[in-house]
């Protein structure tokens, strides 16, 4: 797609708030596992985990997409785009489930709103980081040879 850029130069910052993204999600997770490792896999929440609430369950899937975010960066070569891309839309759809069911039963993350309101933070930033971290050859960079051109594509 001609519209998403190619070799952005401000592409280390962006890979830098996607390891900081990914290093977050670690960090609350251990910091989960801890706080809740006496607790069932959907026990009781923990009330201030970075000042949110989890789960074990929760903590383990933050555990899970911090460490494939610091993976993907990790490797790079546009692994980290997808990888970003991946667990920021998979971060959406847990933060909209947790939304929906916040005060029943089936809240089986343990989240409160102040953790889906940082789950669609994160969620958000590794999608803009998976919009401008992409890499390709010089040559390959940039418009289509047709809009190079001037002619329509």
């Amino acid at each position: 797609m001609a519209h998403i850029p190619v070799n952005h130069p401000l592409r280390p910052i962006y890979r830098l708030v996607g390891f900081a993204s990914g290093a977050y999600l670690v960090v609350y997770g251990i910091l989960g596992l801890i706080g809740t490792a006496s607790e069932g896999i959907t026990g009781h929440p923990v009330d201030r985990v970075l000042g949110q609430s989890t789960n074990l369950l929760g903590a383990i899937v933050s555990l899970v997409a911090g460490g494939l975010v610091l993976l993907g960066t990790a490797v790079g070569r546009n692994v980290d785009v997808e990888v970003d891309k991946f667990v920021g839309w998979g971060l959406l759809v847990i933060g909209s489930y947790s939304l929906a069911t916040i005060r029943t039963d089936a809240n089986f993350f343990g989240h409160s709103i102040s953790t889906v309101i940082v789950i669609y933070l994160v969620g958000t930033l590794l999608i803009a980081v998976s919009l401008y971290s992409k890499v390709a050859a010089p040559g390959k960079a940039g418009a289509p040879r047709q809009v190079r051109e001037g002619r329509a594509a």
